[in-house]
């Protein structure tokens, strides 16, 4: 089976093998997929420039024409030389599915099938046809990880030629993760603000770092957890108002979700107290902001966790796909989250 686990995918980004034609990056983190799927393609024998030797496609492509994606992978290049074939935004969609299973006998001699892909469960459709193929493989991408966080801050840094105190660091790494390109945007647009100086500060972080900044932000994210719902259209209008990306409220609420998860984990999982597991992890967020953490850890449960997860990051790929409906979209699936808590806190 052809597949890498997430530590392994970085080292074969950097020399990827060629006997794989088809090339699945999946995953929650729709900016780490991104990135790794650009990576994987500046790597290939392909010139990117190339208009004649690199179709680029989206979902709504193969919906439209279902037998679109075969015949551009069996399509030769016009002037010589290798294909490469993009599909983005795709989940377990029959299209794919079979396109992969199609080619996985007969695997193009100079095309490169490069898809990105959402989150996928294990065993589902379209990891289960790659992983099982002769010339396909699997590249999982899973959100950055205290670890990565810091890689990604020293390299950031480091091309600014930068240093940084320890409590910025800290404050910095604090409002990274969820989502690689976001998290890289916030750090290059922190190196442009102290530009002309040598070393970064808390100051500095916290005036242009919008997680560590936005008291909105944290309200919003407060109102969900409480599911109030005056509230939260409040903090959102408010959020709006002041030009901040909506994003970043989905970034965030992303996060909060994902320490829920991991405290459900530890609750229904080990059989731990709630009061023992809220205290280890309330001590990295404000102390005002407690007692909402609280009322949503009793309130949710592991399951409807994991929905609220794939619900939100359905939302953040939406975001990035219509722009122009950001706001909307973003608003809509904030307020289904608030009035599932609200639902939760009155049982």
């Amino acid at each position: 089976m052809a597949q890498k686990k997430a530590h392994e995918v970085a080292q074969f980004v950097k020399r990827p093998d060629a006997q794989y034609r088809t090339i699945l990056v999946y995953g929650p983190d729709r900016g780490l997929v991104s990135e790794t799927a650009t990576a994987v393609s500046k790597k290939l024998n392909v010139d990117l420039t190339d208009d004649f030797n690199v179709t680029k496609l989206e979902l709504g492509d193969i919906r439209e024409d279902p037998g679109r994606l075969l015949d551009e992978v069996n399509s030769l290049a016009m002037f010589g030389g290798d294909r490469l074939v993009w599909l983005r935004g795709v989940g377990n969609d029959k299209p794919v599915i079979d396109t992969v299973k199609a080619i996985a006998s007969d695997p193009p001699a100079n095309t490169t099938l490069l898809i990105e892909a959402g989150d996928l469960k294990k065993g589902s459709a379209l990891r289960k046809a790659v992983e099982t193929g002769r010339s396909s493989i699997a590249l999982p991408c899973y959100g950055d990880d205290s670890r990565n966080i810091q890689t990604l801050i020293d390299e950031e840094l480091g091309k600014a030629k930068l240093s940084i105190t320890r409590g910025a660091r800290q404050h910095l790494a604090d409002s990274l993760g969820g989502d690689r390109l976001a998290s890289r945007g916030e750090l290059q647009k922190l190196c442009l603000y102290c530009l002309g100086k040598e070393q970064i500060d808390e100051a500095d972080v916290l005036a242009i770092i919008g997680d560590a900044s936005a008291l909105s932000v944290d309200e919003a994210i407060d109102s969900i957890l409480t599911g109030d719902l005056p509230g939260l259209d409040l903090a959102v209008t408010r959020i709006i108002a002041s030009k901040m990306q909506i994003f970043l409220v989905l970034q965030s609420c992303l996060r909060q979700f994902q320490m829920i998860d991991i405290m459900r984990g530890q609750i229904e999982g080990e059989h731990k107290q709630i009061s023992q597991v809220v205290a280890e992890y309330s001590r990295r967020i404000q102390f005002r902001r407690k007692p909402a953490l609280e009322k949503a850890v009793r309130g949710w449960n592991g399951k409807a966790t994991g929905e609220v997860l794939q619900h939100l990051q359905n939302a953040i790929l939406e975001t990035r796909k219509q722009p122009a409906l950001q706001e909307s979209i973003a608003r809509q699936a904030l307020l289904a989250v608030a009035v599932r808590s609200a639902r939760f806190n009155r049982q």
